[in-house]
């Protein structure tokens, strides 16, 4: 049979390791599997594209992952070109057949109640650096700005007179972002305690010996922070701006204002919160709903 041969030329010719071929010799004892619910004098050497994609389609239905599944169908690809190679057969039927598209992971967000717990709840020094540490925590949270992007604020930056943060993005890119009252107030009471600890300082967030803060530093100080109010695998500073464009979602904000506050050069990238947002409204309606 050919698929034995097929096997053979990976051991031999194309010196394919022994789980490799066990790998491929599955796949296609599967696919035989599949051939034979069909109809028994459908073979490997005559399926067609429509057999395949029906293949497809079943694997799908069993709730196979995507990548699973394009795995398979790169075995069946491979074992083709093979039998067109050979002249068994003179059209692939896997050549015009597309697999699933990946899924690309939700955003990982904290919830709204839980950044209240933890921004008003939470417990902060009141000298410099636990009045630094809340305002930084604050600042992601309310304006969505990147990790790198809030390190480089200079001082100059940030003006709390017109309630505005100028903010340099991906390819030295500006734009600016609004704040509210409590961002102002925050602001205020740092820069307040900053200056009397450090002169002359160009960049606004700064340490205790006025050099700017580094990216592990800020790192370390949200993933500490953030272990104290949830369990999320992921607690970096990107889960805060996710957390930030999915409040304003949730909050009726308009998907390109939300994209301009984020810096995202097209909408697309923006709408991958929309579906973070439809995750939370089907949850809530499980939940609430007496027939869900």
């Amino acid at each position: 049979m050919m698929k034995e041969a097929f096997l053979k030329y990976l051991r031999f010719e194309k010196n394919c390791s022994e789980k490799t071929v066990r790998s491929y010799g599955i796949d296609l004892s599967k696919f035989e599997e599949y051939l034979k619910t069909l109809d028994s004098d459908i073979q490997l050497e005559n399926a067609d594209a429509d057999v395949v994609r029906g293949w497809v389609v079943d694997l799908m239905e069993q709730g196979m992952l995507e990548t699973s599944v394009n795995r398979k169908l790169s075995t069946l690809r491979t074992f083709y070109k093979y039998l067109l190679r050979k002249g068994v057969i003179s059209k692939d039927p896997v050549r015009m057949v597309k697999g699933p598209k990946r899924k690309k992971p939700l955003p990982v967000f904290v919830k709204e109640a839980d950044m209240d717990r933890l921004l008003d709840d939470t417990s902060f020094n009141d000298d410099f650096e636990g009045v630094r540490n809340r305002l930084i925590l604050v600042m992601f949270y309310e304006t969505g700005v990147r990790l790198s992007e809030l390190i480089s604020l200079k001082d100059v930056d940030v003006d709390t007179s017109k309630y505005v943060l100028k903010v340099t993005g991906k390819r030295n890119k500006q734009r600016y972002i609004p704040f509210g009252q409590e961002l102002k107030e925050l602001i205020s009471e740092y820069r307040s305690l900053r200056d009397e600890a450090v002169e002359d300082v160009e960049s606004f967030f700064v340490r205790k010996n006025g050099a700017p803060l580094y990216q592990m530093m800020v790192y370390k100080l949200v993933k500490q922070s953030l272990s104290k109010v949830v369990a999320l695998k992921k607690r970096s500073p990107h889960v805060l701006r996710h957390s930030f464009a999915t409040a304003m979602l949730n909050n009726n904000a308009e998907l390109q204002s939300v994209k301009e506050l984020l810096g995202h050069e097209s909408i697309t990238t923006t709408e991958i919160y929309t579906h973070t947002t439809f995750e939370e409204l089907k949850k809530e309606y499980k939940l609430a709903h007496p027939r869900a």
